[in-house]
């Protein structure tokens, strides 16, 4: 249950400081650590007498099943206490997921003697078969989680899973001696707890899978919907019909000034690649806007899909008339982007790189082995849209790429955040791009400083 443990904690974490690099490493290394201090508080525990080291471990089985139920509570907490940034995300990792990961392994040194004591003059394939037996519980309690628990029930149900496995243990932990760890009272209380925690302690996202955890936000004709808890799409609604075939109206800045580029760069029939479907707002405007073009939207999870179908109803319309696998204009596949540019032998007139995972774009989608490769199937000019500062990390090792396969590259930033990030929106392109000027929403032109450009072997980390 450890691996499944520590899988569901590292979804659970993406809504509170997003999924990159850095926050799996934390994750991993935090479990990792409370695996080792319980592994060696455990072997203590074995040392002592037989009935009072069952009784430890029976202890810390009912501390490993509160403690997990509580992780999405506990985190919750300490990011409503002012947990931000990297520092923050680093606390708050420790104190949700450190205390469960020492419990769950304090077992183990228990469990490895008494199979050691039960065959004697075999001591080598007695540990060696312990050893086998905690493999493959790992490699199960990773399957489980990434296939099964988080897709179909969640990140807080499978915490309380996890809490559950830990109490059916017990039954196999008995000691003859009365009073020796903990009375079943306690134990009823705390299997109560543990399924209270995953039936009623509700779930973490409105919808999600083992990929995204999205909500959807309604503020008049305005939807929004959010990944990770960072904005992903949104789409302005006419109250009278929503329904119609009048233009879709983007409510997100950055789309507009992307739109305004494609509409001004492209032709009358362009076949354009998406790579991020997100609220498919912007293929809705494009085949809205040019009733001979052509689109394939690439979004690595249904689940984004099946929200938009529900809650944004001009994209909801354009996918009904036009996608699907009838023929239509805009094709919807669900893929990883990268997978679908290295396998795809179709050719485009422009590509929108517009993917995120949480608040920054996925690291394999920003190297030049990346843009090599779209720069030999698309013949026009390519856009990305990035989080980070004007002159952040992230955005000068993408336009390091781009001016080392583009002879025009063009970059603007839009307005920024509280995090001192917005959106650095960039264009490049074979053929020299016309200025915008200043633009829609007030995106003006930036300046990038010269940078490594970021490869498969050496890429983006995440924000720090």
């Amino acid at each position: 249950m450890g691996l499944t443990y520590e899988i569901a904690a590292g979804r659970v974490l993406a809504p509170f400081f997003g999924t990159s690099l850095l926050t799996w490493t934390a994750v991993i290394a935090t479990v990792l650590a409370g695996f080792s201090l319980g592994s060696a508080l455990g072997g203590l525990v074995a040392e002592r007498d037989r009935s009072a080291a069952i009784g430890a471990v029976r202890t810390a089985l009912i501390a490993t099943a509160v403690l997990m139920a509580l992780s999405p509570t506990l985190l919750g907490l300490v990011h409503a206490f002012g947990a931000r940034g990297t520092g923050g995300m680093l606390v708050s990792v420790i104190v949700t997921f450190f205390p469960a990961s020492v419990c769950v392994t304090l077992p183990s040194p228990l469990l490895a003697k008494l199979a050691v004591e039960a065959r004697p003059g075999r001591e080598g394939s007695s540990l060696g078969f312990v050893l086998a037996a905690g493999s493959v519980g790992a490699i199960f309690g990773a399957i489980l989680a990434g296939f099964v628990s988080l897709p179909l029930i969640g990140s807080t149900a499978t915490f309380a899973a996890c809490g559950i496995a830990a109490l059916m243990c017990l039954p196999f932990m008995k000691t003859a001696r009365p009073g020796a760890g903990p009375q079943a009272a306690v134990v009823i209380a705390a299997a109560a707890f543990t399924v209270f925690a995953g039936v009623a302690g509700g779930s973490a996202c409105r919808y999600e899978s083992g990929l995204s955890c999205l909500h959807v936000l309604e503020q008049g004709a305005e939807v929004r919907l959010i990944s990770d808890g960072t904005t992903q799409a949104a789409e302005r609604v006419p109250a009278e019909s929503a329904h119609s075939d009048e233009t879709t109206d983007l409510a997100l800045s950055y789309t507009r000034w992307l739109w305004a580029s494609m509409d001004r760069d492209l032709g009358p029939d362009p076949s354009v690649l998406f790579v991020g479907g997100g609220g498919y707002t912007l293929p809705t405007r494009l085949l809205a806007s040019r009733p001979e073009a052509r689109a394939v939207a690439v979004e690595i999870d249904p689940l984004v899909t099946e929200v938009v179908r529900r809650h944004l109803p001009r994209a909801a319309a354009m996918i009904e008339e036009e996608g699907g696998d009838g023929g239509g204009r805009l094709g919807l596949v669900h893929a990883d982007g990268r997978v679908y540019i290295n396998e795809t032998t179709r050719r485009f007139d422009a590509a929108v790189m517009d993917a995120f995972s949480s608040g920054s774009v996925p690291a394999h989608l920003v190297t030049l082995e990346t843009y090599e490769r779209l720069r030999a199937i698309v013949d026009g000019p390519v856009y990305v849209n990035l989080i980070d500062a004007p002159d952040g990390p992230l955005a000068r090792g993408v336009h390091a790429i781009l001016d080392e396969l583009y002879p025009h590259v063009r970059v603007v930033a839009g307005p920024i955040g509280a995090s001192g990030r917005g959106n650095v929106l960039l264009a490049a392109s074979n053929e020299r791009l016309d200025p915008l000027g200043a633009g829609p929403d007030n995106y003006t032109p930036a300046e990038i400083s010269e940078a490594r450009a970021f490869t498969d072997d050496r890429g983006w980390v995440g924000h720090r």
